[in-house]
């Protein structure tokens, strides 16, 4: 079903929020009004990002905990394919989609995004709001929480409701990633959280759900906006690399010793079919892009297959890996943290290993290859 707003309706004016100290747990009778999950959905380019279905299935967990509603949110130009988006997020778990269609919302900027959403927060009060943290969701995150004055927890790696309050228990690292630390919301509405690609698991879909579109306007004219999008280019090396899709991974550490040995993740990789990692120091030091680390200030990961050759296991590292189906390490260490995530352990050198794996899966693949002609 739908619904049309408007458009001379005035937007709902911002709550004025207290400005209050310490743990206070008492919401206004404004705020408590407060209720439902929303995710932003992100699209480009006729796609919605493979993030805003992960959290579509986690914001149906949150409200299924607090007995409310999950909403799809969705801002585009007239022509963009919104209905269609919404129907999808009602198949991961949406039970109502919220749509914004101007010409101004066509491309991302942060001024009319950031305008519509705060907006329709101001006017349909949603409990908890979730974005993924990519490059537009971190943007526009940090700019709808500054306007409508609550909080954020950013690149969270775990969400769920507090039983005693019944706020939003938001879980990240901290410290450079030497803690995890979990901070709520308690008196501020909505409660925002943006959580990075693959962190959760992406939702069974069910073609069977429906739900209802709400279609409301922005009000807002190209001369208002200071910004303008002129072009779209594509960068070129933008699919070279895909971690955080990939099914197997080799990822190198320090312990390789030099940029020459590190070659052998490289050779292991291509007999798999795979990609290749590294952590921060072997980024750091130049031996590979730094489109290849994984951990806290790289990528998250989720392969079916996670090979560590020579890593360590700080938890800078493991927060981007802990989640792989199978993770096998290869460290001299066998006190080495990696292996308190290794699914299975292999205490050596990595440099006379990783040559030995290359070719015990080459031969073992060769021959598949025969049986299978």
């Amino acid at each position: 079903m739908s619904e049309t707003s408007g458009s001379t309706a005035p937007a709902a004016a911002p709550v004025k929020r207290a400005a209050g100290r310490g743990r206070s747990v008492e919401l206004s009778e404004e705020l408590k009004a407060y209720q439902g999950v929303w995710v932003f959905v992100e699209h480009d380019l006729g796609h919605v990002h493979s993030v805003s279905w992960e959290l579509v299935g986690e914001a149906r967990k949150l409200a299924d905990k607090l007995g409310c509603q999950v909403s799809a949110l969705l801002l585009g130009g007239p022509e963009e394919e919104l209905e269609k988006f919404a129907a999808e997020a009602f198949t991961f778990g949406a039970d109502k989609a919220y749509i914004m269609k101007d010409p101004v919302l066509k491309g991302y900027r942060n001024e009319p995004f950031t305008k519509g959403l705060t907006d329709l927060v101001n006017k349909y009060q949603p409990e908890i709001l979730l974005l993924g943290a990519t490059s537009m969701g971190r943007d526009l995150a940090g700019s709808v929480a500054t306007t409508l004055q609550t909080g954020l927890t950013a690149d969270c790696t775990e969400l769920r409701i507090d039983p005693a309050s019944h706020a939003l228990a938001a879980t990240r690292p901290t410290f450079g990633g030497s803690l995890y630390c979990t901070i709520m919301t308690l008196a501020y509405r909505p409660q925002m959280a943006t959580v990075r690609p693959r962190v959760m698991l992406m939702p069974p879909s069910d073609a069977s759900r429906s739900g209802e579109i709400v279609h409301d306007t922005l009000g807002m004219v190209e001369t208002q906006i200071v910004t303008k999008l002129l072009d779209f280019i594509a960068d070129a090396h933008s699919n070279k690399i895909n971690l955080p899709y990939a099914d197997v991974i080799v990822t190198g550490g320090k312990g390789l010793k030099t940029p020459e040995n590190f070659r052998l993740v490289f050779e292991l990789a291509r007999v798999l079919g795979g990609e290749v990692g590294a952590t921060r120091p072997c980024v750091q030091a130049g031996w590979v892009e730094a489109e290849r680390q994984v951990g806290q200030t790289g990528k998250t990961v989720r392969p079916k297959l996670y090979i560590a050759a020579g890593v360590s296991g700080a938890i800078q590292h493991r927060v981007g890996m802990e989640a792989s189906d199978v993770i096998v390490a290869i460290n001299t260490d066998a006190n080495a943290p990696i292996f308190e995530v290794a699914h299975y352990g292999i205490v050596g050198n990595a440099m006379q290993i990783l040559p030995a794996l290359t070719q015990a899966f080459a031969a073992h693949l060769a021959l598949r290859s025969r049986q299978v002609a």
